[in-house]
């Protein structure tokens, strides 16, 4: 009897990509096309095509699920995007990105200078490592803090500044890096927002000690659930490693031991000589590594982050034009401006509605004709119950905070939106203001 010869790995892994494509191009068909009124349109949406899913399917297909090569390979490349040499480093979420970088540097009664307009977990980790947000008003123009409003929040026990670059647009981190280094204080910057946007010619996130970023499907590319740390030094990487690794001393990488040569022979703390490095721990920290099947995802969307950003200006501009051609809505509402000297990298397209027009109106109105829509996000964060007790210093005022709360909001502009999506915003926009 003759038996037929087994199929080789590579075979059948490419059998296995081909009826993926079949299935992921029947799915495509099976789309409904949008229609005005009936279709939702997301504020905010991840984009993936068929090369995205390749990527997850050969990371399942290795079997490799904890941080293996193509976090390596992933880490080696969002820091050479950034312009950085120094490998980022792979964690579950730009929240976690942030609590590493903050928890690198704060102790208890240190005051750190942020914004009350932004995103939570931008301010948290200062709070949890028993720090104090010293809070600073924002530009009411470009939803940023002006350097200016930062030199003068400083006191005897400043220790830092963390800022997020708000909806994609930049706040000047090269002014304010320059500051910091000549005060011996850390800057920390939130790129969660704005992957690909510049100040001059450098990305930002090539500015501060450490940058962090998102990879959550709002954001300007996706890994899932995800985000990354990115350091200025290779002893802050280290820094953030060990905390992201349970405050392990131990910097193997997985499914490799013994890196420093004498795993056996170390003496730290009270513990006896030669304790195996691998469970001598020298921070408080955490577990918050990603996984292999996360970065190999990140590895697909990186390669499209250019069309990403090429798209979102494209939509940024089309309802620009629309708003600056329609007398109506010229009247009821204007843009963000853009920070001088920089290239923003819009996460949405953001309207202050001007004092004639109600922005509750305007938002139940968009969202009754499927329309997704979001604040910027927290408005004034000590107005929320969360932090009604904390520890917290106001520098001068938040008035433009307060008013950003009372008077902002966003609609969407990601890649996934086209001409058709757009041109229905701006059509509920002029009913809205009527």
């Amino acid at each position: 009897m003759c038996h037929s010869s087994p199929m080789s790995v590579d075979v059948y892994r490419e059998n296995i990509m081909s009826a993926a494509e079949a299935f992921f191009i029947s799915k495509l068909k099976a789309q409904t096309p949008f229609e005005a009124g009936k279709t939702y349109i997301p504020a905010s949406g991840k984009t993936l095509d068929f090369e995205d899913l390749k990527y997850l399917l050969h990371a399942s297909l290795d079997l490799w699920l904890t941080a293996g090569p193509y976090t390596k390979k992933f880490e080696n490349l969002l820091a050479a995007f950034i312009g950085g040499k120094i490998p980022a480093l792979f964690v579950n979420s730009g929240s976690s990105a942030n609590l590493l970088a903050l928890s690198s540097f704060v102790k208890a009664g240190d005051e750190v200078i942020t914004a009350a307009s932004g995103f939570p977990t931008t301010v948290n980790p200062i709070i949890q490592n028993g720090g104090i947000p010293v809070f600073v008003d924002v530009d009411y123009r470009t939803l940023n803090v002006q350097p200016e409003t930062i030199f003068h929040a400083r006191t005897s026990k400043t220790r830092g500044v963390i800022l997020s670059h708000s909806l994609g647009n930049c706040f000047r981190a090269d002014k304010i890096s320059n500051w910091c280094a000549e005060n011996n204080l850390f800057l920390i910057e939130d790129v969660c927002d704005a992957l690909g946007a510049k100040i001059g010619s450098r990305n930002v996130g090539s500015f501060g000690d450490f940058s962090t970023f998102s990879f959550y499907p709002a954001h300007h590319m996706t890994t899932g659930e995800g985000g990354a740390v990115i350091a200025k030094t290779k002893e802050l990487r280290r820094k953030a490693e060990c905390l992201r690794d349970w405050g392990r001393d131990c910097w193997c990488e997985p499914g490799r031991d013994n890196t420093c040569g004498k795993r056996f022979e170390w003496k730290l703390g009270d513990l006896p000589e030669g304790y195996d490095h691998k469970y001598i721990y020298s921070e408080i920290g955490y577990n918050l590594k990603a996984t292999d099947l996360q970065a190999a995802l990140g590895l697909g969307q990186l390669q499209k982050v250019p069309q990403f950003l090429k798209k979102r200006q494209e939509n940024y501009d089309f309802l620009f034009d629309g708003i600056c051609s329609s007398p109506i809505l010229k009247e009821n509402f204007s843009t963000i401006g853009v920070t001088p000297e920089t290239t923003p990298s819009w996460f949405g397209f953001g309207l202050h509605c001007n004092s004639r027009i109600d922005r509750l109106k305007v938002i139940k109105s968009l969202e009754a004709g499927k329309i997704g829509t979001r604040l910027v996000f927290a408005g004034n964060l000590i107005k929320h119950p969360a932090y009604k007790n904390i520890n917290y210093r106001i520098s001068e005022n938040l008035n433009n905070t307060d008013k950003i709360m009372n008077t902002t909001f966003w609609v969407g502009i990601h890649p996934s939106l086209g001409k058709a999506e757009l041109s229905y915003i701006l059509e509920k926009l002029e009913d809205a203001s009527k």
